[in-house]
């Protein structure tokens, strides 16, 4: 495939209606993008030689220019001479060389549309280069995501399965079970020596707290006596 045909071909090709079509579009886009810089390479390639062989057209044109001006001069020079014979032959080299410079500056034409036309494609070919790009970032995303969601979506259906909320149940059970196991670790186990005088003490602190309230108690419902002096006075 030339050159050409290829750079036609992906130009005018819908990446859209490709991407639908394809079964990896990752993939598709990777070789998509590395046709496109290999055809690119190519084309920068061949405006480089197209722009030198403009230049050294232009730079034989104007050396035939020169030449048809020096045979112009010898002519002239040739008639003051009276040597009409030479200025007839010098205006023959003359017209010789302007030919050759007419030829030359229709070839220079050509040349520099080529220059143009490669420009025009390298243009068009990285303007479609950086939307299939743009299209990967979107692609490579929209992946991402895509698998996300359908890992997620797995997850869910997996954990709505009665398989799944039976192995729960039965994991949950065992957990119940081991807590219950735990609370009966020390169930109707006797209380050890230290224990015992523990709670003695505490038994004992308690009961002295106990009497002293009760004293204090009895000690606030009993009436005060009255004064032994006021009653002396009063038997006299």
């Amino acid at each position: 495939m030339g050159i050409f045909t290829r750079l036609r071909d992906i130009v005018s090709s819908n990446i859209n209606a490709m991407l639908d079509k394809a079964e990896d579009p990752e993939k598709l886009i990777r070789l998509m993008i590395q046709e496109m810089e290999d055809t690119l390479v190519e084309i920068k390639a061949s405006c480089a030689g197209a722009m030198a062989e403009a230049t050294k057209i232009a730079r034989q044109r104007d050396a035939a220019e020169d030449r048809a001006g020096q045979w112009s001069q010898k002519a002239a020079l040739a008639l003051d001479k009276g040597r009409e014979d030479l200025a007839r032959e010098a205006l023959l080299e003359k017209r010789r060389f302007l030919d050759r410079a007419a030829a030359l500056d229709r070839e220079l034409a050509e040349a520099q549309a080529l220059v143009e036309r490669y420009q025009d494609d390298i243009m068009q070919l990285e303007e479609k280069l950086a939307a299939v790009r743009e299209k990967q970032r979107l692609l490579i995303q929209r992946h991402i995501h895509a698998r996300n969601q359908r890992r997620a979506q797995q997850d869910i259906r997996r954990a709505d399965s009665s398989d799944v909320i039976m192995r729960f149940e039965k994991f949950q059970n065992r957990v119940e079970r081991m807590e219950a196991e735990a609370e009966l670790v020390n169930f109707g186990r006797k209380p050890d020596l230290e224990e015992s005088f523990a709670r003695l003490e505490d038994d004992e602190e308690i009961e002295r707290e106990l009497d002293e309230l009760k004293r204090a108690r009895r000690g606030a419902a009993q009436p005060p006596e009255p004064p032994a002096a006021a009653a002396t006075d009063a038997k006299e």
